[in-house]
């Protein structure tokens, strides 16, 4: 990977003023006898400076504790980050949370799911994002060709499809749901995480899990029928329906809810806006607390209260990635990688999430045992949206942008759409600058 190896690994981690880096420095630190970094360079914008400066103080604590070489830098110079590094990690927020809260709030005004990554909210952090990480990407064509790049950004699956269809770049997206579910598996059973395999079929926030195996044994139909719940911090758990999910055959991630149960899950948000805001005004509550937490010059390792924040183990999932791309390490992971012909009803230039092993050459997908009939319809609407999302934060197209708000499944009608895009895209004027052009 690295023009010499004894000289150790150079990280850019853009976005290296979020929350979330002190989980992501911990992992480097305990992977660092088989995964040696040298340089771990911190980017952020100018707005994000000041929290730049508390986390990046942190992190050199946290080197400084556990006594070891890495040179933790901070910079806003994107370049001098990206140049010559052999892994570049994306975890970052164009339009910061208060453009979060918008895609929340507007869409619940007008009857419809306010959520980050899923529905409207999630077009037009797509919008607003994928300009940015195609800019990167240009960087690290001409400043570090060889390196790969992995993508947390949400919308995880749009992001890195648009990045595989319009760039050179090598790039993983992943998501730190398929490693909770893992975890959760091997927990129920009593068992390593190394004895458990689930399968997952999907894109990214979209998936199924259509086996769960123990030791070799599918548990699936037990985990059907034994009701267990599953969900994450960031959504609130409703007890899945048993019939449902008999006559589904497979375990619906927790995104799911907002298409099998709409109504329930738009009731709790709009309740929840009306009482405390949603989930933007919480996180940036438990923010504040983190970063006032982070400032304490004695704290020299990850605080506990992290993991409130609703991405746990996102970074362990992050610095598998890393280590088994560095060291050929064939293990199976869950990724966001090109379909190619897995999924067969969806393009081959798509982004799926699927089980890959995970060789220095990049990801492989799995071929999958099983795709249920009845999700097909659902996966091929979402995914039609996506690329039309893709499309339109390109082109800066209105027209395009209009068929994909109206052909996501949670938007009910023609109207709403127009509406709600004239509406988000006025409120989003200060990121997507293609969609004004005079």
């Amino acid at each position: 990977m690295s023009s010499n190896p004894k000289q150790g690994l150079k990280v850019a981690v853009i976005g290296g003023g979020s929350s979330y880096t002190p989980e992501l420095v911990e992992g480097f630190i305990n992977r660092y006898n088989e995964m040696p970094i040298r340089e771990l360079w911190l980017v952020d914008i100018e707005e994000g400076r000041h929290k730049l400066e508390i986390v990046g103080k942190l992190a050199q604590r946290m080197v400084e504790q556990a006594g070891l070489p890495i040179d933790v830098r901070l910079t806003l110079n994107r370049r001098e980050a990206i140049e010559g590094a052999d892994f570049v990690t994306t975890q970052m927020r164009v339009g910061l949370l208060e453009a979060r809260r918008r895609d929340e709030h507007i869409p619940i005004k007008h009857g419809v799911i306010g959520q980050e990554t899923t529905g409207p909210g999630g077009m037009l952090k797509a919008l607003r994002t994928v300009p940015v990480i195609l800019d990167i990407c240009r960087d690290i064509e001409e400043l570090a060709p060889n390196a790969w790049m992995l993508n947390f950004t949400n919308p995880a699956g749009i992001v890195t499809e648009a990045v595989l269809k319009h760039s050179k770049v090598k790039t993983v997206g992943l998501c730190n749901s398929p490693i909770n579910f893992q975890k959760y598996l091997a927990k129920q059973y009593g068992v390593s995480e190394r004895e458990v395999l689930p399968e997952f079929v999907g894109i990214n926030h979209l998936h199924w899990i259509t086996a769960a195996y123990v030791k070799g044994e599918d548990k699936l139909q037990e985990m059907i029928g034994g009701g267990k719940d599953y969900s994450a911090t960031n959504v609130t758990a409703f007890d899945w329906d048993p019939d449902f999910l008999r006559s589904l055959g497979a375990l619906p991630t927790y995104y799911l809810r907002y298409f099998y149960m709409t109504d329930t899950m738009f009731a709790e948000m709009k309740e929840s806006l009306e009482k405390n805001g949603t989930r933007a005004d919480v996180v940036s509550r438990v923010e504040e607390e983190l970063f006032e937490l982070y400032k304490d010059v004695n704290l020299k390792e990850k605080p506990k209260q992290l993991e409130k924040r609703g991405g746990a183990f996102y970074s362990e999932a992050a610095v598998n990635l890393m280590h088994s791309l560095y060291t050929d390490r064939r293990d199976i992971q869950t990724l966001n990688v090109r379909n190619g012909g897995i999924i067969d009803f969806l393009p081959e230039d798509a982004s799926i999430e699927v089980n890959c092993v995970v060789t220095a050459q990049g990801p492989v997908p799995l071929p999958l045992q099983r795709v249920p009939e009845h999700i097909k319809g659902l996966l091929h609407a979402v995914k039609t949206y996506e690329s039309l999302t893709i499309e339109a934060a390109v082109t800066g197209d209105r027209g395009t942008a209009l068929q994909a708000m109206v052909h996501h499944p949670l938007v009910p009608s023609v109207s709403v759409a127009k509406t709600l895009l004239g509406e988000m895209l006025e409120a989003n004027k200060k990121y997507l600058p293609s969609f004004f052009k005079q």
